[in-house]
């Protein structure tokens, strides 16, 4: 079985078949049995840490999880610096999360919570900051600076808590680079292992963003004929 990697350039590897293999134990093969150079990232081999996230074919996907298939291209993760190989370095999308203030500031009387108060941000808490998302999204082509799909999911996780005492302070900082300048193109939810719909999750912002008296600055461009305005 062939298998070409992304390094400094595109490298091709034969590797024994091996049914039903994951994509990590081939890597893993690679780097033990092959070429001891070659760097990728892992961790808990069962899809909960996000560390392996690649791309395989322009798509991503986790190392642990994917059935390698015979031809398969793997690529790092887009949108980030790759530090080397597969490996990139995740601190400029993680420090979206700062940037966005995606944390609880809590009331002071803290109410109890119900399970159906639980289920409305439940599968938001399952992200597992893989950053495929990040990878996927076709906005930072344009806007480096977008605080993009797993900040602004986390941000709907707290402000939907009741539990939150500021959700407007939040809902201030994602106004700019954030709620308006995503396209809906759905691309973040398509790959997400955990099947989070950042989407949904901003369209609901700005729902929320509404509510608190901010509209899409996009409209004031809009000419009479229902066009941009450039």
């Amino acid at each position: 079985m062939r298998i070409k990697i992304q390094r400094e350039s595109l490298v091709e590897y034969v590797v024994p078949e091996l049914e039903g293999a994951t994509l990590l134990e081939v890597l893993n093969h690679i780097k033990t049995k092959i070429d001891p150079s070659f760097t990728y990232s892992s961790g808990c081999r069962s899809s909960v840490c996000g560390s392996c996230s690649v791309r395989v074919n322009e798509r991503e996907v986790l190392a642990c999880a994917h059935k390698v298939n015979d031809g398969d291209v793997v690529t790092p993760l887009k949108n980030l610096e790759i530090i080397r190989d597969l490996v990139v370095n995740m601190d400029k999308a993680l420090s979206f999360n700062v940037a966005s203030r995606a944390w609880l500031k809590p009331l002071s009387d803290t109410p109890n919570l119900s399970q159906e108060d639980e289920k409305i941000n439940e599968i938001q808490s399952d992200c597992i900051l893989c950053g495929s998302c990040y990878s996927a999204c076709p906005v930072y082509a344009v806007n480096e600076e977008f605080k993009g799909p797993f900040s602004l999911t986390r941000v709907w996780k707290y402000v939907s808590d009741k539990r939150e005492g500021d959700a407007k302070d939040k809902i201030d900082v994602i106004q700019t680079d954030g709620v308006w300048d995503c396209t809906l193109c759905n691309e973040c939810t398509l790959v997400c292992p955990q099947e989070i719909s950042s989407k949904a999750d901003i369209e609901k912002l700005r729902m929320k963003s509404a509510g608190y008296g901010y509209s899409d600055p996009n409209f004031a461009n809009m000419n009479f004929d229902g066009g941009l305005s450039f």
